[in-house]
């Protein structure tokens, strides 16, 4: 688990590397029902490996696109804000993820 949120703006590089591995991964699997096999590829685990300073980026898009960020975010931070009520409900799992980062000083 994260102790100190990522407050500081992310990098130009870190932005244009998770934006080009983010659109490969869409192109990929946009078309898969199973988001633990979408999860599973190569540009999403790239995703996670960019760690925490990711995390801002990750929230943004979940913000906006309702982007299937919850493996990532779980991976990164070690938590799973989303109640069981909630489980498929994506805008429900999104407001989950935000409403903690937002608890918790991410800023995005």
């Amino acid at each position: 688990m994260i102790s100190n949120p990522v407050k500081q703006k992310v990098s130009e590089s870190m932005e244009a590397r998770f934006r080009s591995l983010a659109e490969g991964w869409h192109r990929d699997t946009d078309h898969m029902s199973s988001m633990d096999a979408a999860s599973a590829h190569p540009a999403y685990q790239e995703i996670i490996r960019l760690g925490s300073e990711v995390v801002p980026l990750l929230l943004r898009d979940l913000e906006e696109n309702h982007g299937h960020w919850f493996h990532a975010l779980q991976a990164i931070t070690g938590v799973n804000p989303i109640p069981v009520s909630a489980a498929g409900n994506i805008p429900k799992m999104a407001e989950a993820w935000l409403t903690w980062a937002r608890h918790n000083g991410y800023q995005w």
